[in-house]
This record gives C-alpha cells, sequence and structure tokens, in this order.
C-alpha cells in the first residue's frame, strides 16, 4: 500500500492507495499536529510499505514524522496538483442544478481538496515508479 502526502501549513490531506486507476481505499484531511497519529491510526487499518509526500510547504515536518514512524518515504514533485485535484472532484462529484452550465475552471469545490491532491501525488509516484 501507498500512502499518498500533500503537506499544507496547517492540514494535510493524505490518501491510501494500491494502483493507479483503482479507487482509494482511504482519503481525509487532517489537521498537521494531529499527522503523527493519524499516520499510526492509518498504519493500523493498512499495510502501508511506501509514503510518497508532495515536496513543497511543510514537507520537511511531515518526512520527519514518517521518518520517525520508520516508514519508507519519497519526494514527489507537486506542482499543479492543486488544479488537478480540483478537476479530479468535479468528476468525482459532478455539478448539480445550475452549476453544471458554469464553466468547471470557474467553480470551487464546497470543501478543501487537499485529499485529491494527495491522491494525485501518489498516482504521480507509482507512475514515476513503474
Amino acid at each position: 500500500m501507498l500512502l499518498g502526502i500533500d503537506p499544507g501549513t496547517r492540514k494535510c490531506g493524505y490518501a491510501v492507495v494500491e494502483r493507479i486507476g483503482a479507487p482509494p481505499l482511504a482519503l481525509g484531511i487532517v489537521p498537521l499536529d494531529d499527522f503523527g497519529t493519524r499516520l499510526a491510526a492509518l498504519r493500523g487499518d493498512w499495510a502501508i510499505d511506501m509514503v510518497a509526500v508532495g515536496q513543497g510547504t511543510n514537507a520537511s515536518a511531515v518526512t520527519a514524522v514518517v521518518r520517525e514512524a520508520g516508514l519508507p518515504f519519497a519526494l514527489v514533485d507537486e506542482r499543479e496538483t492543486t488544479l488537478q485535484a480540483r478537476a479530479r472532484y468535479f468528476v468525482d462529484y459532478p455539478p448539480r442544478g445550475w452549476r453544471r452550465f458554469a464553466p468547471r475552471g470557474m467553480l470551487l469545490p464546497p470543501r478543501p481538496i487537499d485529499d485529491y491532491a494527495a491522491l494525485l501525488i501518489a498516482e504521480r509516484y507509482l507512475r514515476r515508479e513503474s
């Protein structure tokens, strides 16, 4: 199992995936201060053997927690993941009502999408390694 992480200034998105194209086994967003606790819970639920961390804001803080947990990790380029995550979100949750007529580029998801960015980071790592 691969854990993808999108580190931010105050929160982290995470996604547990098996392979490219498979639906994520777990998605979520956690405050940065609670990341270590969430990582331990995810390890209890899933046999995580690798962590892909977005190489951006607070990557060093997150990799320190991952290293402390004894998990191997790799840094992954996270450029443009926010825009791509927005598009991916609307594939999974198509707009309804009048919003379906608006250009997708003008729509904003109704919630943070750091978890979708983490999913994209995990998929980038899997593509790079295959």
